[in-house]
């Protein structure tokens, strides 16, 4: 994936020289190892910052929201889809947006590789193919990436961009022979009391710094419904209940909208896997309506849509 460095620098400097953007939304490589930070351009005399890798994990739609100016960026599979909820919300309109397409092949797990390691601080990282070189002060190791990704990339079924204006390289073969929802079926099939048991377990070590939210493109209310104090819809404190109201509620608000792209647990803290919560809501929107978010944006999600003839008693 190195190799698409070099073609998004020249792009952006293109699309700028040319104003056909006004800036143009990345990667730079992170000032610590598999950190890569976001970067929004304008010079394109500095088109030789952007970067790509295996560590490119945060979501760039973020930058995207109630913008009004011509914007270049670049796109994955659930970047991509993230763009088309955006479009389809009505946060940024199509042809503000130039698209550079990246066919991806899942992004690192940074937590993994620091346990593989044993915790030692890592200095650089080389990558090679399929495979990964990490430097120490003592130590020097190789791993097979595919057994280092993130957990939404090892089961991710759309890896190649779902909307571009200009595509890097050519598409990579979709995963067939994996089982997005195995996690959530073995949490299905407990009975409520173990439910209960596992959430409550889950994020027992949760410490309310929405680090999850911030991350994630799908929260952009103007106003969160964590910090609204007239009604007070959730306490401020760190009591089980008000932690599992925060999750329970940020879960809904993601129902048919989330896109697995996993921002939410690559900036948590305490390493919480609160996928759980939006997988099963997106496996449900899945079974009860055969619909995953962000692959068009010609229809709207189900909790967006109203039919007199819908099947439901309650609705009518």
């Amino acid at each position: 994936m190195l190799k698409y460095t070099e073609k998004i620098q020249e792009i952006a400097k293109r699309l700028l020289q040319e104003k056909k953007i006004d800036v143009f939304i990345g990667y730079k490589k992170g000032s610590v190892p598999m950190m890569n930070e976001p970067l929004l351009i304008t010079d394109p005399d500095k088109a030789d910052r952007l970067y790509w890798d295996n560590f490119c994990g945060l979501n760039l739609c973020n930058y995207l929201t109630r913008r009004t100016d011509k914007i270049g960026i670049v796109a994955n599979g659930c970047n991509s889809r993230n763009i088309v909820t955006h479009i389809i919300e009505n946060q940024i309109q199509r042809d503000q947006l130039y698209i550079v397409g990246i066919p991806c092949e899942g992004m690192i797990d940074h937590r993994a590789v620091m346990r593989a390691v044993k915790q030692k601080e890592i200095s650089d990282i080389e990558q090679h193919g399929n495979t990964f070189t990490v430097k120490g002060a003592d130590f020097e190791e190789t791993f097979e990436k595919e057994k280092f990704l993130q957990t939404n990339c090892a089961v991710c079924i759309h890896r190649n961009p779902v909307i571009y204006d200009e595509l890097l390289g050519d598409l990579v073969e979709e995963q067939t022979d994996v089982s997005p929802y195995q996690d959530v079926e073995k949490v299905e099939e407990m009975d409520p009391e173990k439910k209960q048991g596992f959430f409550t377990r889950l994020i027992s070590r949760c410490i309310r710094c929405y680090a999850c939210r911030n991350a994630c493109p799908l929260c952009y209310c103007p106003t969160c419904f964590v910090d609204e104090s007239k009604p007070q819809w959730v306490g401020k404190s760190s009591d089980p209940t008000d932690t599992m109201t925060f999750h329970l509620l940020r879960a809904y608000h993601c129902a048919g909208r989330c896109t697995d792209c996993g921002a939410c647990e690559r900036v948590c803290p305490m390493g919480i896997s609160m996928r759980q919560f939006t997988k099963k809501l997106n496996k449900d929107c899945q079974d009860l309506f055969s619909w995953e978010a962000g692959l068009t944006v010609d229809q709207r999600p189900p909790l967006d849509v109203y039919r007199p003839d819908d099947y439901n008693e309650f609705i009518k």
